[in-house]
Formats: C-alpha cells, structure tokens, sequence
C-alpha cells in the first residue's frame, strides 16, 4: 500500500479540501482516469505510475508501438524489481544488437522470421578482436527479445512472435579444477600480500564478486564462519542474487589462519577484507591481468579462469568425501541437483559428512602462514 502526504495543516477548510480531492480521485479511479503523477508530482512513486499511465494510454491504439519507445517505458518498470548490473546488461544488449535491428520496427508487426534471421546475424557477428559471439550470449540476447515481446504481446493482447522458438544448444561448461598438489603450489608462489586471498578462492567456494564484497563485519572469528550478504558487481556493491546465495560458510583451520594474517594487513585501513591502498574494493580484471595470469605462468600452468578456484573447491570437497549438502550450502546452492550435473565425476562416494573431511585432508599439508605479517615485502597493487 502506498501512502502520500498532503503536508497541509488540519484545518476545517483543509479537511472540505481534502474531502473533495478524495472524491474526484474515487471517480477517476472508477473510471479508469486516475493519474497519480497528477496529483501527487512530487511523490517518489512520481515516475513509475507516470510509466503506467503512458503506457496504458498506448495500449488503446494495439501493438503499433515502435519497440524503440517501449523499452524505454518497459526498463523504467524493471528497475524495481531488478538489480542495477541486471539492468546495464539488458541495456547494452538492447543498444548493441537489439535496436540497430527492430529500432523502427512496431511490436505486433515483428514476425518470427524476423527473429530468426535476428538469431542467424547474432551468429555472424563479430566483435572488435575478430571473434564471434558464443551460443551463450546469444541465447541471453534472445532471451531479452523474449522478455521485451512477451511483455508488449501480454499488454497488447498479440501472440509473441517468439513462440516455440528454443535456445540454441550450449556445450556443457568447461571444469579444469586444480589437484591439490597444484593448489598449494600456487598459494606458496603467491605474493605475500595475495596468499590469504587465493587461500580464501580455494577453500570456501567463494563466487569472484563475493570474495571482492566481502567485507570484516562479515567475519565471524568466534564462530568460524564467513556470512555472505553482498557481491561487487561492475565495482557496485549490490545483495547477493538468490536466499540461498545468503549464506554462512564454515571456516576450515587454513581459512581461519588466512583471515587472521589478511586482518593485520588490511583492517586497519578498509570495511573490505580484500582493498587496494586506497581502502576501495579490489577491481577483479585487475587481480587477473596483474597477478592472476603471471602466477600461472610462473609455475608453468595453463591459463584458467579464476573462476576455477570455485570449481577447485568443490572438487576438493567432494573428492574429500564431505556431504553433498554440506557442499551445496557451503557454495550457495539452493539443493544438490547442481552440484551432481556439474561436479558428478569428482564424486568418490556420498559419504556425509560436516566439514571435517577437508579439515583432516588439510591437516596433512602445511600453508605458509608462520611468517606472514612478518617483513612482508613491498607490492605495488595501487590499481588493483
């Protein structure tokens, strides 16, 4: 329910005032006239039933809206219920492909030729460095043209033209996981300054924009555990996208003795676990292009994403044998299904377990944390 003030003082003269707005309003309402940014312009709902009501004013002449002037109407409704990176995306997509296409083009004239010779473009197109685009980024285009005509086709009353069209068929993600052999060998070769980062990327499973917005008062020492509420995305801080994406992750020992060294470095001057020297969130091309990719080709690996860190840490844990729920809550699935689609050749057995699997495996091994804090070499990451 919306409430809007009048600011007026209660009078007498103001109470016959009011009384007599509010029954001009019951009838327009009644009568399908209302215009709330008329009456109420400086309201901060304003914008959004002004929105409305132009696009309901558009309705009575059908689908003869150019799509050009309906996206603009259409993301400003978005915005609510989207978060800001969502909304940039869909932008770009709009202003790169889909307008220099259907820019003039009315909605209900829009034929599901036209939009399979938009898909067949798709396919040839190509970017700047020469390559095209993968079958992935242009099942997401489409999917914004889904959303934009099935939107227009359910206000206009005309059968989306995008109907019974399927997405292109995408070859199942590439995992290239680390052993952990090779994942101690990185943490050891890692500047001082990086190796409570890459031991938090390794062991907890951490998405890239929620290992960048993790900030101190996430960190529970007492409790062991790293409460995710936040990623940073396109360097803004937004809420995590799902409930099960909220979440608390348990520290393993190597965890916990990352983060105590990590505090002496950077508490003192940033809210952020992981800062530049100007206390503002790390930029993720910059760790990757400046210290990502030469760590790799110091110790002679082939380049991966870093995204593989995540993969690793859940190879890890399954091949440890720890429970696949356990699993899926540590990584933010909401249930198991993920995890055996993606993940179902690293699983040895489904033994359950809580955590202490990897913990025992670890205790094997030693990370380089003894020293730490202690002649800590300097490191230029001004920009990073």
């Amino acid at each position: 329910m919306i409430r809007e003030s009048t600011n007026l003082s209660v009078t007498p003269a103001n109470k016959k005032r009011l009384a007599a707005t509010l029954a001009q309003i019951e009838l327009q309402i009644k009568a399908g006239t209302f215009d709330f940014a008329y009456h109420f312009p400086n309201s901060p709902h304003a914008e959004y039933f002004r929105t409305i009501h132009q696009m309901e004013k558009r309705n009575a002449s059908g689908g003869d809206t150019a799509i050009a002037v309906f996206t603009e109407s259409w993301l400003t409704l978005k915005k609510l219920e989207w978060r800001h990176s969502q909304i940039e995306t869909v932008n770009g997509m709009r202003d790169t492909h889909i307008l220099p296409t259907f820019e003039d083009e009315q909605l209900s004239q829009i034929t599901k030729k036209q939009i399979l010779e938009f898909r067949l473009k798709l396919s040839q197109h190509k970017k700047a460095d020469g390559a095209g685009l993968s079958a992935s980024r242009i099942n997401h285009i489409m999917n914004c043209v889904r959303m934009i005509l099935n939107d227009a086709a359910d206000q206009f009353r005309f059968e989306s033209p995008l109907r019974n069209i399927k997405p292109l068929p995408l070859d199942r993600p590439e995992i290239e996981p680390f052993n952990l052999d090779e994942v101690y060998r990185i943490i050891t070769a890692a500047h001082e300054d990086f190796k409570p980062y890459y031991t938090l990327r390794f062991f907890t499973g951490l998405r890239t924009g929620e290992i960048y917005g993790l900030r101190w008062k996430d960190i529970d020492f007492n409790n062991r555990t790293i409460h995710v509420e936040q990623a940073l995305v396109r360097q803004r801080v937004e809420k995590v996208k799902t409930q099960s994406s909220r979440r608390a992750i348990q520290m393993t020992t190597a965890v916990y003795q990352a983060l105590a060294a990590q505090e002496k470095l950077t508490r003192h001057r940033s809210d952020y676990v992981f800062c530049n020297t100007r206390g503002g969130p790390l930029a993720h091309k910059n760790v990757t292009r400046r210290v990502w990719y030469p760590l790799l080709e110091t110790l002679k690996r082939k380049r991966r994403t870093p995204y593989q860190n995540r993969h690793t840490a859940a190879t890890i844990w399954l091949a440890s044998g720890e429970s696949p729920e356990w699993i899926a809550k540590q990584l933010g699935h909401a249930n198991t299904t993920m995890l055996f689609k993606v993940y179902s050749r690293y699983v040895p057995n489904l033994v359950r377990r809580d955590g202490t699997a990897l913990e025992r495996l670890l205790s094997e091994h030693k990370l380089p944390f003894e020293t730490m804090g202690e002649a800590l070499q300097e490191f230029d990451y001004e920009n990073v």
